[in-house]
Parts: structure tokens; C-alpha cells; sequence
């Protein structure tokens, strides 16, 4: 077996999205891992059931960050867009074939039973304690972003974020503008938070 950090999700009221909406989001999601390898060790991504999604990585440390990136990346797309993640960590083994829908082991069983169990928090640790609270709070406030601040914060949320000035120039916004939405997304509270988190032994 193989340490794993998985995040499992699904996306919320998917029904009312058009079979290219779904699939856009999920495009997103996939976007949002790709954007911090290989930061996140070996990763692996998979769709299933229509409306949901998997990620394994091998490296736990932006765990956080991969979350929040997610929630970034599918609020940009709309209000309408927005996804579960149960995240969970331990053993598990994958095929040969690397295929996560044919994955097996504790850390999978926990990140699916969790996500079964979400009711209100829309990102939920299945380890609870402090990390469990951290992702609680990125939570509440990533869930009342607009979808001008998520465009803003998500570049600034990569490993090597661009210049405030580059952001603005690629989302194609001004800068003031750009500045603005980050504090109102309250950016430099939840980067410091990260930065904690991943500073953690």
C-alpha cells in the first residue's frame, strides 16, 4: 500500500447544470490539481457516478490549498458551480492501470464515507482536529465568494503566484481592481493560513 491523500467530491445540485456546465466544472476541478503539480507528488484523477470526481496525491502538504483552489476555480465558472470535497489520508493501493475508480483501501473507504456524511460543511477532513477547523473556516469563507473574487484569487493561489499586476493582466482586470477583490475575498488572511498549514511537520 501506498500513503495517500484523496479528495473525493461531487458537484452540488448538478442536475440544473447543462451536460457541457458538468463538464466544464469538472474540467475545472482537474485544472485546479494540474495547476500545482508536481507539488503534489504523484497525482491521479478520475471522474465517476456523472457528477463526481477523485484526486489521490502522494504529497499531503497543499492538501489545503488543492481545496481551495477548487473552490476558487468552479465559483469563477458561476454562482452556480460549487462541489463537496471529503478529504482523507492514509493507506491505499491503486491498479496497475492507475485508475482511481478501481482504487482500494482505508484512506478511500474514509474519504468516501465522509463525503456521504457532508451535510453542511461543503470541505470536510475526515482527521478533524486543527487541520479539520482550518479547512471548516476556508470553508465558510471561500462558500460566500463572488464569482469576480474567485477569478482574482485563484492565480494567486498557485505555488508561484504571478505579480498582483500579471493577475490583473491575465483575468483582465486593473490591478486596483484585482486588489480590491483579494481583500474583500479576505486572500491575505487564507494564504497566511496555507502557508501555516503547509509549514507543518
Amino acid at each position: 500500500m501506498v500513503y495517500f491523500c484523496v479528495l473525493t467530491g461531487d458537484i452540488v445540485a448538478s442536475t440544473r447544470l447543462s451536460a457541457s456546465e458538468l463538464s466544464a466544472a469538472l474540467d475545472a476541478i482537474e485544472g485546479a490539481a494540474a495547476a500545482l503539480r508536481p507539488s503534489l507528488g504523484t497525482m491521479s484523477f478520475a471522474r465517476n457516478r456523472g457528477d463526481g470526481w477523485q484526486i489521490a496525491i502522494t504529497e499531503p502538504r497543499y492538501q489545503a490549498r488543492l481545496a481551495v483552489l477548487i473552490r476558487a476555480e468552479l465559483r469563477a465558472l458561476g454562482e452556480a458551480f460549487s462541489t463537496r470535497i471529503a478529504i482523507a489520508e492514509g493507506d491505499g493501493t491503486l491498479p496497475a492501470d492507475g485508475d482511481l475508480n478501481g482504487a482500494s483501501g482505508p484512506v478511500f473507504t474514509a474519504s468516501g464515507q465522509l463525503l456521504d456524511s457532508l451535510e453542511g460543511p461543503r470541505i470536510a477532513h475526515a482527521a478533524g482536529g486543527p487541520l479539520g477547523a482550518a479547512m471548516r473556516l476556508c470553508d465558510h469563507i471561500s462558500e460566500g465568494w463572488t464569482p469576480a473574487q474567485a477569478r482574482a484569487i485563484a492565480p494567486m493561489l498557485r505555488l508561484d503566484p504571478p505579480t498582483q499586476t500579471a493577475a490583473a493582466s491575465e483575468i483582465g482586470i486593473t490591478r486596483q481592481s484585482l486588489a480590491q477583490a483579494l481583500a474583500s475575498a479576505a486572500y491575505p488572511a487564507i494564504v497566511e493560513a496555507l502557508a501555516m498549514i503547509e509549514e507543518t511537520p
